[in-house]
C-alpha cells in the first residue's frame, strides 16, 4: 500500500494533471475522495490502475512531492498573451513519442549513410519571409501550378505532406496520442511542433485540428526547420501579436509559402464581394478561406476591422462543418498518416531486415499484431 499520508499530495496533482475531477474516476476508484484527503490508502495494485488511468508513471506516486515538469523543446504557446505553463500529459506523451521515432530514425539514417539536409538550418531570422518562402517552395517543388492540378485543397493538403516527406522531413499528424482513441489531443492547447535535426527534421500536426488550420500548421512547422530552431506553438494563421519574433517570421514565412503576395495582388478584383473573393481565391490557390483571409488583410484590400468581422465569421462557418463532418476512414492510411510514410517505410523494411525487433516496431507504431504490420508496410508500399 502506498502508505505515507503526504502522498495524497501527489494522488490530487496526477488527476488535476491529467484533467479529471475527482467524480470522473468515481465509477473506477470509489475510495478516490479518501486516498486525496489521506484518510486512506490505495494498494499496489489500486495504484498501478490509478497511474494507468491518469497517464502517468507508477514511479510518480511514490515521489516526496510532485515533480515540474516542463515541455522538452522550446514552447512558444499563449493564452491571452500569456505563456502557458502546465502542458497535459496527452502533449508530453506525443513528444516523447515523437523524440524516440526521430532518435530512432537518426540512427537508421546514420548507417544508411544518408547525408545531412542542407535546408535544415539554412535561413535566419534576417531572412525576410519572402525569401525563405521561395526556397522552401523551391526545395519541396510545393508552387502554385501543382497546387491547382488538386481538386480541392484538402488534396493540396496531401500533396504538401508528400512533398515534404519526399525532401526529408518526417511529417506526423494524428489527432490522438499513439493509437489511443480515448487520449485526444486538443488543438486550443497546440497546433503543431517542429524538432529540428539534420538527419531526421520532424514535423507533427494536431490532426483534431481542421483540415484549414493544418496546412498552415504545416508551413509554419516548415518554417522552423528551415530556421533550424524545434518549437512548441499554437499559434495560428491569423497576424500574430503578443508572440515572440521567432513565432511572427514563420507565420509570415507560411503565409507567403501558401499565397505569395505578389500572385494575389495581380489576381485581386476592386469591388468583388468577400465571400465571392474568398471561395474564388482559396479555389486557385488550394488553401483554407482562413489564409485568403489573411493575406487579403496583408494586400491592404481589407481594413484590419474588416477582417476581424470576417475572420470570427469565418471561423464560426468552419467550426460547425467539423463538428458536422462525420469520422472513420481508411485505418492502415491513417496509421501511416499518424507515424509518417517517410518513418513507417524506413521501419517497415528494418525491422524485416531483422536490424530492429518486431516489439520495438510495433510499440512506435501503435500495433499490436503481425498481421496489422504486415498491412502497414503493404500500404506504405514496402510489402507485396
Amino acid at each position: 500500500m502506498i502508505r505515507d499520508p503526504d502522498k495524497s499530495e501527489i494522488l490530487v496533482w496526477a488527476r488535476e494533471r491529467a484533467g479529471f475531477a475527482q467524480d470522473d474516476l468515481a465509477a473506477k476508484f470509489s475510495k478516490l475522495p479518501e486516498w486525496e484527503s489521506g484518510d486512506i490508502q490505495p494498494t499496489l495494485k489500486q495504484a498501478e490502475a490509478f497511474a494507468r488511468a491518469v497517464h502517468v508513471p507508477i514511479g510518480y506516486l511514490f515521489l516526496s512531492e510532485p515533480p515540474e515538469e516542463t515541455v522538452p523543446i522550446p514552447d512558444f504557446r499563449t493564452f491571452a498573451g500569456h505563456a502557458i505553463t502546465h502542458p497535459s500529459p496527452n502533449l508530453l506523451d506525443t513528444i516523447y513519442t515523437c523524440q524516440e521515432r526521430q532518435s530512432w530514425f537518426r540512427d537508421f539514417a546514420r548507417v544508411a549513410g544518408e547525408p545531412d539536409l542542407d535546408f535544415v538550418g539554412s535561413v535566419s531570422l534576417n531572412t525576410s519571409p519572402a525569401t525563405a518562402a521561395a526556397r522552401i517552395r523551391e526545395t519541396l517543388g510545393f508552387d502554385l501550378a501543382a497546387r491547382q492540378e488538386c481538386s480541392t485543397w484538402t488534396d493540396a493538403l496531401r500533396l504538401f505532406i508528400r512533398q515534404s516527406d519526399e525532401a526529408g522531413v518526417l511529417v506526423m499528424m494524428s489527432g490522438i496520442v499513439m493509437s489511443n482513441t480515448s487520449r485526444p489531443l486538443d488543438p486550443a492547447e497546440f497546433r503543431g511542433f517542429a524538432l529540428c535535426d539534420p538527419l531526421a527534421p520532424l514535423i507533427f500536426v494536431n490532426g483534431k485540428d481542421t483540415k484549414a488550420a493544418q496546412m498552415f500548421t504545416l508551413a509554419h512547422e516548415l518554417a522552423h526547420v528551415w530556421l533550424g530552431a524545434s518549437a512548441l506553438s499554437n499559434l495560428g494563421a491569423a497576424p500574430a501579436t503578443g508572440f515572440r519574433q521567432e513565432e511572427v517570421w514563420c507565420n509570415a514565412v507560411a503565409a507567403e509559402l501558401l499565397v505569395p503576395l505578389r500572385v494575389l495582388q495581380s489576381d485581386l478584383r476592386r469591388n468583388e464581394p468577400l465571400p465571392d473573393a474568398l471561395s474564388r481565391l482559396a479555389r486557385t490557390f488550394k488553401v483554407s478561406t482562413l489564409v485568403i483571409l489573411r493575406r487579403l488583410l496583408d494586400a491592404g484590400w481589407l481594413t484590419r476591422e474588416g477582417f476581424d468581422a470576417a475572420w470570427r465569421q469565418e471561423n464560426e462557418r468552419l467550426r460547425k462543418l467539423v463538428q458536422a463532418a462525420s469520422g472513420g476512414g481508411d485505418f492502415y492510411r491513417t496509421t501511416v498518416a499518424r507515424v509518417g510514410r517517410r518513418f513507417a517505410r524506413a521501419l517497415v523494411v528494418s525491422t524485416l531486415e531483422g536490424q530492429t525487433l518486431y516489439r520495438d516496431a510495433f510499440r512506435m507504431l501503435g500495433v499490436k499484431k503481425t498481421a496489422t504490420f504486415n498491412n502497414l508496410g503493404r500500404e506504405a508500399g514496402v510489402m507485396g
